[in-house]
């Protein structure tokens, strides 16, 4: 198992819609993450940026990257893409967060 982080945007006046649709994501979505080995995933909002700050247990980054190929979650980033920025094929723009630091217990 690997922690993963990273950052993503939001247009600023789509701040609460976006939180909307993640109240809850869509059934299915949450399906395909566990199927792709997402043990545990969190989005945290930095309201002062529309900055949200993204991360994830996974299994494998092998598993984590197979997600993309699906179909459910080529539609959530089509229905997501109207509030951030996104990429030609509308993956949200994510920036990797390097570790610094973990305390392990």
């Amino acid at each position: 198992m690997r922690t993963i982080a990273f950052v993503m945007a939001v247009h600023p006046e789509h701040i609460t819609e976006y939180v909307h649709r993640h109240q809850p994501i869509w059934p299915e979505l949450t399906q395909t993450l566990q199927e792709h080995g997402v043990i545990e995933y969190s989005i945290f909002l930095h309201p002062g940026t529309c900055q949200v700050f993204a991360v994830a247990k996974i299994e494998s980054q092998e598993q984590w990257d197979a997600i993309a190929e699906t179909d459910v979650c080529r539609r959530w980033w089509a229905h997501m893409a109207p509030l951030m920025p996104t990429n030609p094929d509308d993956s949200p723009i994510a920036v990797p967060l390097e570790p610094v630091f973990d305390l392990e217990r």
